[in-house]
């Protein structure tokens, strides 16, 4: 219970703090501002969140990494909001979903190294 607290509070402290980095922004958020004329990350954004909507925690993952672009920060704004909605699921859906706590902190630590961030010096 204290590990996944204390993991929960790691992984919400790195998130808030590359985007403030980044973003100028504490919350990581993506917001698609023309749906009719969608972009390749607005896309990608809609299609995570609806695998996040049917909890398929995994396959949203998958396609994260699949799709991820490093020359474009607009991915990386999607990984956080992403890794950061995860985090603020309970344990049990997490479960449910076939995902765990540490692999939330897993994944986070792989896209910011593809990004070239660098957290621990």
């Amino acid at each position: 219970m204290y590990y996944q607290d204390w993991l929960m509070s790691q992984i919400e402290g790195m998130i808030k703090m590359i985007m403030r980095m980044f973003f100028k922004k504490d919350i990581p958020s993506y917001e698609i501002v023309n749906e009719l004329n969608k972009t390749d990350t607005d896309k990608l954004y809609s299609e995570i969140d609806t695998l996040l909507k049917l909890n398929k925690i995994n396959e949203a993952e998958n396609l994260l990494f699949e799709k991820i672009n490093t020359d474009d920060i607009n991915y990386l704004k999607i990984a956080l909001e992403f890794y950061s909605r995860l985090n603020s699921l309970g344990d049990e859906q997490l479960q449910t979903g076939g995902f765990s706590r540490d692999e939330i902190k897993s994944g986070l630590d792989d896209i910011v190294a593809s990004f070239g961030i660098n957290i621990m010096g």
